[in-house]
C-alpha cells in the first residue's frame, strides 16, 4: 500500500484497536491467475503471534476456502470511516488546493489455515456471537439442540490467519495546517461524516 510519511501508522496497539472497532473486513486470496475477495466479520486474538491472529468463518459453499495455501499470503483489509474533503473548507493555500478523500485503513497479511475441528470452530462461533451481541440489551446466545448445532456447523468452515505484517494508513488531513484541520473537522461534524471528524479529532490529540 502506498503510504506517505504523514499518514503512516505502525503502532501495533493502535492498529489492533482499529481492527477490533472496524472488524467487518475484506479477505483477498489468490485463485489461479486472478484474485478472490469476500467480506467477513473477523475476531482478533492479540496474544497469538507477533502481530496477532485473525479468525473467522464462511459458508462451506463459498469456494474461497479452497484457495487457501499456507505458502501464499492472504490479505485482509479493514476500513474505517471515510469521506470527501472539499477545498472550500480550507483557508490556507486555497488557490492551489484540490478536493481529496480522508480515510483510514489497515492491511493485515498472513498465511491462512483451515479450522475444521468441532471445538475450535464452535469457539469461533461463540466468540463472534458474544463480540457482536454484547452491546444489545438482550443479547442472543448460541444455544440450540446439539443435533441442530451440528447441522449448522457442518455448513460452515472456520479459518485463522496468523498475521505476518501490518500496514496502517490514516489519511486525515495531517498534511494541512492546524487551522485547516480544525476547519475540516468542523465541516465534517455538521455534514458528510461525523465519524471521520471524530477520528480526526482523536488523532490530533495523539
Amino acid at each position: 500500500m502506498y503510504i506517505p510519511k504523514a499518514f503512516h501508522e505502525d503502532d501495533i496497539a493502535v492498529l489492533h484497536a482499529f481492527m477490533q472497532e472496524y472488524s467487518f473486513a475484506v479477505l483477498i486470496t489468490h485463485q489461479d491467475d486472478t484474485l478472490l475477495a469476500n467480506h467477513f466479520p473477523f475476531l482478533l486474538d492479540v496474544e497469538h503471534g507477533p502481530y496477532g491472529t485473525l479468525r473467522a468463518h464462511m459458508a462451506r459453499a463459498n469456494p474461497q476456502w479452497r484457495t487457501f495455501d499456507e505458502t501464499k499470503e492472504a490479505l485482509v483489509i479493514f476500513q474505517g470511516p471515510h469521506t470527501h474533503v472539499s477545498p472550500s473548507w480550507y483557508r490556507d493555500d486555497v488557490a492551489l488546493s484540490v478536493p481529496t478523500w480522508n480515510y483510514s485503513v489497515v492491511h493485515a497479511y498472513g498465511l491462512p489455515r483451515l479450522i475444521e475441528e468441532d471445538r475450535e470452530l464452535y469457539n469461533i462461533l461463540q466468540a463472534t456471537v458474544q463480540a457482536n451481541e454484547a452491546h444489545f440489551e438482550n443479547p442472543w446466545t448460541l444455544q440450540m439442540p446439539d443435533e441442530d448445532l451440528q447441522k449448522k456447523m457442518q455448513a460452515i468452515i472456520g479459518f485463522e490467519i496468523q498475521i505476518t505484517r501490518l500496514e496502517g494508513k490514516f489519511k486525515l488531513s495531517q498534511n494541512r495546517s492546524e487551522g485547516d484541520q480544525k476547519r475540516v473537522v468542523a465541516a465534517l461534524k455538521d455534514s458528510l461524516s461525523p465519524q471521520t471528524a471524530e477520528l480526526m479529532s482523536k488523532r490530533r490529540k495523539d
